[in-house]
């Protein structure tokens, strides 16, 4: 399985979450303009929901139960057939669409990253993700919602420069706990695992000589 350790995660999404929202604070009316296209621009759907499909595919590839090792092909088959079958068939929100299956994978990407990170902050991701669920999962099944909660976002200037300011501001707080707390919590647990490697190693050959 690929991961990421999550300081590097955090760093990526902080900034992929923040820097968009600084265009927002110094030019809220043209980027109010684009964000309202977005639920229902059509071209971005389709990256979107094909990405989607192959990282499903990948994580499907990696599932170890025994009794699904035969239906693997036929999986394969269904969900990718879904997947393209989206972006022919139900267009209407396939921005949306795309998007909220994304948010799904990527939170379990965020909790698998931060499962093993010995310190509370990470609390702060783990949360974000499941935030991302009830998004996502939210917006599948009804993806007008999400323009709706653009539309409100982005009703006047005032208010499209204080969201991206509070985005932004969470962005940055995230970057900074990717190169401060998490990566200092890293460096603890490999020097710890390199401490106990030497007695580990020392207790195993004493128990082979003897």
């Amino acid at each position: 399985m690929v991961t990421l350790k999550l300081s590097t995660l955090a760093i990526i999404l902080g900034l992929l979450y923040g820097l968009p929202h600084l265009f927002g604070l110094l030019k809220p009316g043209q980027f109010g303009a684009v964000v309202r296209k977005f639920p229902r621009y059509t071209p971005i759907g389709y990256p979107l929901m094909l990405a989607a499909t192959v990282w499903f595919l990948y994580y499907l590839s990696l599932e170890t139960v025994s009794e699904f090792a035969s239906f693997k092909p036929v999986l394969y088959t269904l969900f990718g057939a879904i997947g393209v079958g989206a972006c022919i068939f139900v267009k209407d929100f396939l921005p949306v669409r795309g998007l909220s299956v994304l948010l799904l994978l990527l939170a379990k990407l965020m909790v698998d990253s931060a499962r093993w990170v010995d310190t509370e902050w990470r609390l702060v991701i783990t949360t974000w993700a499941y935030a991302w669920v009830l998004a996502g999962i939210w917006f599948t099944i009804s993806p007008w919602r999400l323009r709706d909660l653009i539309n409100w976002a982005t009703a006047n200037e005032n208010r499209i420069r204080f969201v991206s300011g509070v985005r932004l501001a969470f962005g940055i707080f995230v970057t900074v706990l990717g190169l401060t707390v998490f990566k200092t919590a890293e460096q603890k647990t490999v020097a710890h695992n390199t401490c106990k490697t030497p007695s580990a190693f020392y207790a195993s050959s004493r128990s082979f000589w003897l």
